[in-house]
């Protein structure tokens, strides 16, 4: 899909580079909590740690045995995180991974005050850039490898070696928040939400981004907040190597919002395609299964 990006805010560059710079100055402060779970070679424990936002809650995954050479921020979808779920293995072997709980979904991150519901959270704060939560989100991604590199005291762990890997509200807030850390060497971001808000808010689906559509209906000028909240925006700016897996039909992200997000990368990038995205269909074991195939190849690429 031949997708192109929205017009952009003047300052959108300036807006994030400021966000960042005060973010960069938060010290995470953080704390490792008790293993809740053992799992595929892997100790995953409860973790808290500063962000610009406010503080953060995070699992983190150590492997039992062995060094570490390697460092991933995971997001998460929109409906939260209980626990890792699907993302072990990790792609590389020696590997840590943090896997931050955005601020205020569940089930970590639940905060007073703001909507635990995806339609709900995802206007929360909408009147301005600088109260979107959507902005916290991103924060708490920086944060999560602040915490990462604190926490995971290793000497071939350094800037270069931080990988991210985000799919659906995860894809869209790692596009927001990798293009001003330069402490991430590539990113696998997989049925991406947020891109091209503009032609998002004309395309009917189901979820968040319907929230967001019927809000947009009732105050079109929220769309001059969302503009800095844009992806594929974002994607403009992002020039480390991304692998980008879009799908072809998606009742929950409309496929051409992602295509947006990949089309717009600056830097080097790699498509795969999915039959469909937030929904079951015939061979999707068998494309899930080659799409950590790709990843793992991708990042050895990129991270080794």
């Amino acid at each position: 899909m031949g997708v192109g990006v929205p017009g952009a805010p003047g300052d959108f560059g300036g807006f994030w580079r400021g966000l960042w710079d005060a973010a960069a100055r938060v010290a995470p402060r953080s704390v490792l909590g008790d293993v809740v779970e053992e799992l595929d070679g892997f100790r995953v424990h409860e973790v808290s740690y500063d962000a610009l936002g406010g503080r953060c809650s995070a699992l983190l995954a150590l492997p039992c045995d062995g060094p570490v050479r390697h460092g991933f921020v995971i997001g998460h979808g929109y409906g939260g995180r209980q626990d890792v779920g699907a993302d072990l293995p990790l792609p590389l072997p020696e590997s840590a991974a943090i896997l931050p709980i955005a601020p205020g979904l569940p089930a970590l991150g639940l905060r007073p005050g703001v909507p635990s519901d995806p339609d709900g959270h995802v206007l929360h704060g909408i009147g301005s850039r600088d109260t979107y939560v959507i902005g916290d989100c991103v924060t708490a991604v920086w944060g999560a490898a602040s915490a990462l590199l604190e926490l995971v005291p290793s000497p071939t762990l350094d800037g270069e070696r931080l990988g991210y890997l985000g799919e659906s509200f995860g894809g869209g807030i790692g596009a927001l928040a990798l293009p001003w850390d330069d402490r991430f060497a590539a990113a696998a971001l997989t049925v991406p939400t947020f891109g091209n808000h503009p032609l998002r808010c004309t395309l009917p689906c189901t979820g968040s981004g319907e929230s967001v559509r019927a809000h947009v209906r009732r105050h079109p000028e929220a769309l001059d907040v969302l503009a800095y909240f844009d992806a594929a925006t974002a994607a403009t700016h992002l020039r480390i190597p991304v692998l980008s897996a879009c799908a072809l039909f998606d009742p929950v992200v409309p496929p051409p919002g992602q295509f947006a997000v990949h089309n717009a990368l600056a830097g080097p990038r790699r498509l795969e395609v999915l039959d469909a995205g937030h929904s079951a269909y015939p061979g999707e074991a068998e494309q899930r299964r080659q799409l950590a195939h790709v990843t793992s190849e991708f990042f050895e690429s990129w991270m080794k």
